[in-house]
C-alpha cells in the first residue's frame, strides 16, 4: 500500500503537470476518441485522456492499481477497466511485482535480466509473483473497438504486446529504456511491418518531442542508440495517419 501511496502522491495534485500532458496529447487524442491505456498503474494518463474527452479501456494487471482505478473513476461510463496483462496472447501471465515501486513491476523475465546489477536499478527487488490474466491488443479491439490512440507503458513487455497486434492503428506509443534497447528497435520493426510510418520520441516524463516532426523508424533507432545511459527511459510514438 505505501509504494502505491507514493504513485498516487507522484502522480496526482500537479495542475501545471496535468495542463502540459493534456496539451502534450491533444494532437494525438481528439474528443469522442476511443483510447487504450496499456499499463494503466494509477491513471495519470487516463486522467488525461479523459479531459480531452476520449473514451478509455484502461488495462492493468496489479490487483491494488486496479481497485485504485475503479475507485477514482467509478460512475465514469467512459472509463472501462480491465484487470490484465496485455501481451502476444490470452491466457495466464506471470506478474513480478515491485511492491516498493509498483509503476516497475513487469511481465518480463528479459527486463529483470536487463535491470540485474545495472546502474540506478540496484535498489529496485520484485519481491513477489502474482497469476493474472492475460489479453491482447486484437482480443481487446474485438471486444471494444479500433482505438485512435494506444499508449503502451508494461515494463519491458512492449514487444509482446506489439505481437498480439496483427493490424495497423492511427498512432501508439511505447516505453523504452536504455537498459534494452534492443528491446525497442525490435518494436519499431515490428511496427513497420504493421504499417507504420511516422516515428518520434519524447524523453523520460518530459511534455514534448526530443526530435522535430515524424521520421522514420531507422531514424528513430539510430537515435535511441545514441542517447546517454542516464536519459533511462521515454517513449516512442508511431503513426499512420496524417498529422
Amino acid at each position: 500500500m505505501s509504494g502505491l501511496r507514493r504513485s498516487l502522491e507522484a502522480y496526482y495534485g500537479d495542475p501545471a503537470r496535468e495542463a502540459a500532458m493534456d496539451a502534450f496529447y491533444a494532437p494525438l487524442v481528439r474528443p469522442d476518441d476511443l483510447v487504450f491505456d496499456l499499463g494503466a498503474h494509477v491513471g495519470d494518463r487516463l486522467g488525461s485522456f479523459r479531459r480531452l474527452g476520449a473514451r478509455v479501456v484502461a488495462v492493468e494487471p496489479q490487483p491494488l492499481c486496479v481497485r485504485a482505478l475503479r475507485a477514482l473513476y467509478a460512475g465514469d461510463d467512459r472509463v472501462t477497466v480491465v484487470e490484465a496483462a496485455c501481451g502476444a496472447r490470452t491466457g495466464p501471465v506471470r506478474l513480478h511485482v515491485n511492491s516498493a515501486n509498483p509503476t516497475i513491476s513487469t511481465a518480463s523475465a528479459g527486463f529483470l535480466r536487463a535491470a540485474d546489477g545495472a546502474g540506478g536499478w540496484a535498489h529496485e527487488v520484485w519481491d513477489a509473483e502474482i497469476e493474472v490474466a492475460g489479453t491482447t491488443l486484437d482480443t481487446l479491439i474485438a471486444a471494444h473497438g479500433v482505438p485512435a490512440f494506444v499508449k503502451i507503458d508494461v515494463e519491458g513487455f512492449e514487444d509482446a504486446v506489439l505481437a498480439g497486434l496483427s493490424r495497423p492503428l492511427p498512432a501508439l506509443s511505447f516505453e523504452f529504456t536504455t537498459i534494452a534497447r534492443d528491446l525497442a528497435e525490435r518494436c519499431l520493426d515490428r511496427l513497420t511491418g504493421l504499417g507504420f510510418t511516422g516515428f518520434t520520441v519524447a524523453l523520460g516524463d518530459e511534455m514534448a518531442f526530443a526530435l522535430p516532426g515524424w521520421r522514420p523508424a531507422g531514424e528513430v533507432a539510430a537515435y535511441l542508440r545514441g542517447l546517454p545511459y542516464e536519459v533511462n527511459s521515454g517513449d516512442v510514438y508511431a503513426r499512420t495517419r496524417p498529422a
